[in-house]
């Protein structure tokens, strides 16, 4: 199977550079596919490469901590949510990733942009933080495959950044404290920047979905077939924020209908009549009452259909609302690619990537390392028609992980199979959900246990 990666490789420009995001270009049976931007290809359009100014900066919290630094991307105000992130490679996947909107992304590992920006490895068209934060930028990287830095990057995206931050007492700052809101720009600007964030509004509040998904359906890899030539079964893909690998992935196995979250179940099944839907991850409060919303009534009808399901992330937050659960936010998520869950059927533990500040609650033991806020949704019916099983739980908090549906052929998880970056401990899960639709669509077939299914 070819993932996004393998296509990067393959898909090349007359410069000889990678470009574009084309799933169904190497699938069985496709001879017409479309092609959507990589959000590196503005640095293959561009011809202006020059480094940082090195301006001085602010960074301001909102518990009134300060911290200077120097600037670099585009040098503008930038406010948002304040999280960190630590992976030590995969920032281009970061941030490219649509689970960032309205957030100002703060990288860990003390060293940003060492192998530059590669063409094909983003995971959308943009770049999603408001800002970004780390100790020390590379402004040379070292890469045969660069064609720019992550200065830039941003500067092109319009995406500010600050350095020489100490972000280890930023971090440790967040871990105790919770994730709070922030801003940061020119030190020139202090005084605007310290009025922007005493009026900010928690961006959790916006509709963040419908900032990011895409605009309207489109099948990406028409007429797909397996090794032997059959019709892969259709899904329709729900954005609410998906990363390009998920949906490569998922094109390995399905034909795929890419569709706008704002577009309920009906639409869905009669213009489209899929086998199977999925829901992706996305930004955002899983309660709000915008596209997020419309998403988890489309998930709900399809379980109540009995069409297979998946959900990922927002997914999994969306399916556990519809089946009755409340969803709260987290002190200060798991963002990362070294995240332990365990799979309570099973036993074994799988080392994940996740990007998420929202959780389920526990059917037992209700919220674990909630936020100081205290945000939580409210109390609803479970309205799938169907029980549910706790099936998988992080190692580290035991905050849920996953859900399996009782009699459907649907579940959930919370963290990303696809690893992009990360471990691919759980990408067999995608083989899982393909058996659950091959066998909902072959009733003769006998349910079989194959490699997927023990995760």
């Amino acid at each position: 199977m070819i993932n996004s990666r393998s296509l990067a490789a393959l898909l090349m420009s007359e410069s000889g550079i990678s470009r574009g995001f084309s799933p169904g270009a190497f699938c069985q049976g496709v001879n017409d596919y479309p092609t959507f931007t990589d959000a590196a290809d503005i640095l293959l359009d561009s011809k202006v490469k020059e480094g940082p100014k090195g301006n001085k900066g602010v960074l301001l919290l909102a518990d009134g901590s300060r911290f200077e630094g120097k600037l670099f991307g585009s040098e503008i105000i930038s406010q948002g949510e304040l999280v960190f992130i630590t992976g030590m490679t995969g920032y281009q996947e970061s941030l490219t990733d649509p689970s960032f909107a309205g957030q100002v992304l703060t990288f860990t590992w003390p060293l940003l942009g060492n192998y530059g920006i590669i063409p094909g490895q983003s995971e959308s068209s943009r770049v999603h933080p408001r800002g970004v934060i780390c100790k020390q930028l590379m402004k040379i990287p070292d890469h045969r495959d660069s064609v720019g830095s992550v200065h830039d990057f941003l500067l092109l995206h319009n995406i500010p950044g600050i350095e020489e931050i100490d972000t280890r007492e930023l971090t440790k700052k967040v871990r105790e404290f919770g994730t709070l809101l922030c801003a940061f720009g020119p030190l020139e600007k202090e005084e605007e920047i310290y009025s922007l964030l005493d009026n900010m509004t928690p961006p959790d509040h916006e509709d963040l979905v419908a900032s990011v998904t895409c605009k309207e359906a489109i099948v990406i890899n028409p007429g797909a077939t397996d090794e032997i030539g059959q019709k892969l079964p259709r899904l329709a893909a729900i954005d609410c924020g998906v990363k390009y690998n998920i949906l490569s992935e998922l094109c390995n196995r399905f034909e795929v209908v890419w569709c706008p979250a704002s577009i309920d179940f009906k639409t869905i099944v009669d213009d489209w009549n899929p086998d199977a839907i999925f829901a992706s991850n996305g930004p955002g409060d899983p309660a709000h009452n915008g596209l997020a919303l419309t998403a988890r009534k489309s998930l709900a009808e399809a379980v109540r259909s009995e069409i297979p399901v998946m959900g990922i992330c927002l997914g999994h937050q969306l399916m556990g609302l519809a089946a009755g659960l409340r969803t709260y936010k987290l002190k200060y998520g798991h963002r990362g690619t070294n995240q332990p869950v365990l799979d309570i059927e099973t036993g074994k533990v799988i080392i994940t990537s996740q990007n998420h500040g929202y959780a389920l609650e526990d059917p037992t033991n209700g919220m674990l390392s909630p936020h100081p806020s205290g945000l939580c949704s409210d109390i609803n019916e479970n309205i799938l028609g169907a029980d549910f099983k706790v099936r998988h739980i992080n190692a580290n908090d035991k905050t849920v992980e996953g859900l399996d549906l009782i009699d459907r052929p649907a579940f959930t998880i919370q963290f990303h199979p696809e690893a992009c970056p990360g471990p691919h401990d759980a990408s067999p899960l995608f083989d899982r959900f393909s058996n659950l639709v091959q066998n909902k669509n072959n009733p003769k077939l006998k349910s079989i246990t194959m490699e997927g299914n023990d995760l």
